[in-house]
């Protein structure tokens, strides 16, 4: 009686050795579809943003992460302080700079605020 199960369970694993290298074809296509539909951009554009951070210099307008546009009046290896009034300067993280902004980009965006 044991001989029969031993059988039937030999039987049943030679089917499946080529059957698990095509197992792992939906899985392999799912991470390379991931790559270029999410992991590629996301590195290019953290790329791009790490390049625009090296390159900050004085007087260029910036928008921050809490969403305050102003001038940048000095820059340190770390922070930069930015004027966002008339004698009101605050001092932030490099990182926390989320764009350049030009000055038509700025004075629209106060217009928006307006209305």
């Amino acid at each position: 009686m044991t001989s029969i199960a031993y059988a039937l369970g030999a039987g049943g694993g030679a089917g499946q050795g080529s059957g698990g290298f095509t197992a792992f074809i939906p899985l392999i296509l799912m991470f390379v579809i991931f790559y270029f539909l999410l992991i590629r951009p996301q590195q290019k554009k953290q790329k791009k943003h790490q390049e625009m951070i090296g390159n900050l210099k004085k007087d260029d307008r910036v928008l921050t992460g809490g969403s305050i546009y102003g001038r940048i009046t000095s820059v340190d290896e770390n922070d930069i302080t930015v004027e966002i009034a008339n004698n009101v300067r605050v001092k932030v993280a490099r990182g926390s700079i989320t764009a350049l902004v030009s000055p038509q980009q700025q004075t629209q965006a106060k217009k928006g605020e307006e209305q």
